[in-house]
């Protein structure tokens, strides 16, 4: 980590913290003459589920303000928001707790892979493991990594019980396709002091 990414985690954590979130990543890059500033952030460890937009712009407007206060970016900067979304390895303990409930795909230390839905994280006397669908247990340690799968129809099931909630079918054409429905990846942008947007 950079220099000015350890001032900005400095900065941001305890706003992060306060917000009942996990601040999972800081990066800072020169693009032209000022600074990106991303930040990724997570639910706490033992949430299930992902971050809804409402709670990331809300944080990020948080993050901007107290970027600006503290003045750590030198000049204009552009502050991108996001949360890890599935395509995040999972290599710590805290992203296989994130990741309960989900299909997940396991590439082992012997090169063999496992895939099975992710039911719980032990984390006792024995050692930490992994513990699938059918309680397979897995020792975090026989993993090297692993991949939440993407699930169509995770996604239906989530589509149908949204339109059920609004009194829709579920098979009804609307116009707000474009809404990335089903992406944990949400990113909220803004610019930071000095930008125009």
């Amino acid at each position: 980590m950079t220099q000015q990414a350890d001032a900005v985690r400095e900065v941001v954590g305890p706003v992060v913290e306060a917000a009942g979130l996990h601040l999972e990543e800081v990066t800072v890059i020169q693009a032209g003459g000022k600074s990106v500033v991303r930040i990724t952030v997570d639910l706490p460890d033992d949430a299930l589920g992902s971050l809804d937009s409402d709670a990331l712009g809300e944080v990020a407007r948080a993050i901007s303000a107290a970027l600006d206060e503290d003045d750590v970016v030198a000049g204009a900067y552009t502050l991108e928001t996001s949360t890890p979304g599935t395509s995040r390895p999972l290599t710590e303990l805290r992203h296989f707790k994130r990741a309960r409930t989900r299909l997940v795909t396991l590439k082992m230390m012997d090169g063999s892979r496992v895939e099975g839905r992710l039911t719980d994280v032990l984390t006792d006397g024995d050692g930490d493991a992994l513990v699938l669908d059918g309680d397979r247990r897995i020792p975090v340690g026989d993993v090297r990594r692993g991949k939440v799968e993407v699930e169509l129809k995770r996604l239906d099931d989530a589509q149908d019980a949204e339109a059920g909630e609004l009194g829709e079918s579920a098979d009804e054409d609307t116009d707000d396709d474009s809404d990335g429905a089903g992406s944990d990846n949400a990113t909220e942008g803004s610019p930071g002091r000095n930008e125009e947007g």
